[in-house]
């Protein structure tokens, strides 16, 4: 199957709806006229540079860590699964999102916001330009008219979607708005009904096969779940659940899929992939089109990668994956009672000589998203600790794995000389994430027997997980006591809830949505302050983060309040 190529030729097309200072001040800059764009070639162009935006970069490849499509920064660095990494002085205007100190001037809100509104009028573009070559004499097909155009808005709405979880008070723009009174439009209303809007046209207009086959494509298995997700988020559960059954009987059981298979460039784009953002290195060796957005989660020191040190589990995280003799979680936050620390805070022959304790009781997840010292990690070796930790006093022992790939990708897979570039793709959607959200919506509906099973299917499918072994080689010493167990019974609708929101934590860490879990379900403000009192008393970068209700969103930025020369209005809350 072939994927899109995110072309910078075809990318250009769109530079007739490029930006000056602003992203909704459009004006023509490029050598192409609307008119010479309003053909076939020209909209399937048009739209192919809306799918463009899909990994968070305009252009280059530095600077789009706020936008990448991850979310690791806003999605998990906001949460209690993962620190910012580095160093406390490195990229300081993450640090006040970590801590929850966010303001206007803040560089990485006006990145989400430029990246993203750029994604939207791209959509916009390419909708507009296909009214104009459907009234032409070059018209397509009634059918290919409507699958570009189901294309086009299910892009956009996910543009928005993330603006909107992120922002709140975000201006509406559409096809029908003149570029010249894009830069005008206020920011007074919710979105929420436009992103349905165009999310249920998708799922009532695209095909369950792909245009042309090509794997990077949008189709109505996409549709049918991220609208079940929009819906889940606006607690809309009877609808939401009906389009994610849908979803579910659409691909084979999660217990016969391979948990890594999601995160291995030989396997990707596999049977649970649902909606994953697609990942190249150019012809050219150049970064363009590939993982831009996670190139800081680049391993550091002796590593093979050799940079950038970037996004690294909590303690509070690793913790988690602790089990009990039945081998489920803790879920009464108690993993945190003599914690698992790895060799922080030794010193001398101690941690010269550190070896792994195997004998503790983990879930198998564990190690396929958390590097720790003694452990194999892919095919780079034995991970040593702190010689690829840039700073483990401030950040921690723990390391990242499912943003890396394997020392013997980097030459195909890699950008020359940046193996921190990777073409591996990124999962906005998966199998078991529509699973858990399910499962969500049958514990909500009343329906718990419905949703423990549902989230044993999660669980029985990690547990047949390989275990790591300590030299990486099938049959050797295990790594930890792995263990997982399947849930007896939900016997109330509290305590599915407190199961269903640790289980989508294990399972999908690092994979951005941890914040905004938090945040709709309304327990934000518990978790962080209950989480920066248990990190902070190991780590001192981590004590005393507090999070107030207006933590929920984020202030518009600045510069784009400036130049909408007073439109746009600040959120209330800042």
């Amino acid at each position: 199957m072939k994927k899109i190529t995110y072309s910078i030729l075809l990318i250009t097309l769109t530079v007739i709806y490029g930006c000056k200072q602003d992203f909704l001040d459009k004006v023509p800059q490029g050598e192409l006229s609307p008119v010479q764009v309003e053909t076939q070639e020209g909209v399937e162009g048009l739209l192919v540079g809306a799918y463009g935006l899909l990994n968070g970069n305009v252009n280059g490849t530095w600077g789009n860590y706020a936008s990448a499509p991850s979310q690791w920064l806003f999605g998990e660095v906001a949460s209690d699964n993962a620190h910012k990494g580095s160093t406390g002085s490195d990229q300081p205007n993450m640090n006040l999102i970590e801590s929850h100190q966010p303001t206007s001037t803040n560089d990485n809100l006006s990145v989400m916001w430029r990246n993203y509104y750029e994604g939207i009028q791209r959509c916009n573009s390419t909708l507009r330009t296909l009214v104009a070559v459907q009234e032409s004499e070059e018209r397509f097909s009634d059918e290919r008219s409507v699958q570009i155009q189901g294309e086009a808005r299910l892009l956009r709405a996910h543009y928005y979607f993330l603006l909107r979880r992120l922002f709140a008070r975000i201006p509406y723009i559409d096809e029908n708005i003149p570029v010249t009174e894009a830069a005008v439009q206020p920011n007074d209303s919710d979105v929420y009904p436009q992103i349905v809007a165009d999310l249920r046209f998708a799922v009532d207009n695209l095909t369950a096969t792909k245009y042309n086959n090509e794997v990077g494509r949008v189709d109505r298995i996409i549709a049918q779940a991220y609208l079940g997700k929009v819906l889940l988020y606006l607690g809309e559960y009877d609808e939401a659940l009906t389009l994610f059954n849908a979803v579910i009987a659409s691909r084979p059981a999660i217990t016969g899929l391979n948990y890594w298979d999601n995160f291995d460039l030989d396997t990707e784009n596999g049977p649970e992939a649902i909606f994953s953002v697609q990942h190249a290195i150019s012809p050219d060796g150049g970064g363009d089109n590939a993982n831009v957005g996670d190139m800081l989660s680049g391993l550091y020191g002796t590593s093979p990668v050799g940079c950038c040190g970037f996004y690294q589990p909590t303690i509070d995280l690793v913790n988690a994956y602790k089990v009990d003799t039945n081998g489920l979680p803790y879920l009464d936050n108690s993993y945190r009672n003599n914690p698992y620390l790895s060799d922080l805070g030794l010193s001398g022959s101690a941690k010269t000589n550190y070896s792994l304790n195997t004998s503790l009781r983990f879930d198998p997840r564990l190690d396929y998203n958390v590097g720790r010292r003694g452990v194999q990690y892919l095919d780079y070796g034995v991970m040593p600790g702190d010689p690829w930790i840039r700073d483990p006093a401030y950040a921690g022992p723990f390391i990242i794995i499912k943003t890396m790939v394997p020392q013997s990708k980097f030459a195909s897979h890699t950008v020359a000389g940046a193996a921190y570039i990777t073409a591996l793709d990124v999962n906005l959607i998966r199998l078991s994430d529509v699973i858990l959200m399910a499962a969500e919506c049958n514990i909500e509906l009343g329906n718990l027997g419905e949703a423990l099973r549902l989230v044993n299917l999660v669980r029985q499918r990690a547990a047949n997980i390989p275990h790591k072994t300590l030299d990486g080689t099938e049959g050797g010493t295990p790594a930890a006591d792995y263990q997982i167990g399947l849930y007896p019974s939900f016997p109330n609708a509290e305590y599915a809830r407190t199961a269903l929101r640790f289980e989508r934590r294990l399972e999908l860490a690092f994979e951005g949505h941890r914040f905004y879990d938090l945040v709709r379900w309304g327990v934000a403000e518990q978790v962080v302050s209950s989480y920066s009192s248990f990190e902070g008393s190991i780590l001192e970068a981590y004590r005393g983060i507090s999070f107030a209700p207006r933590n929920a969103y984020y202030p518009l930025p600045q510069d784009q309040i400036d130049q909408s020369r007073g439109t746009l209005q600040q959120d209330p809350n800042y």
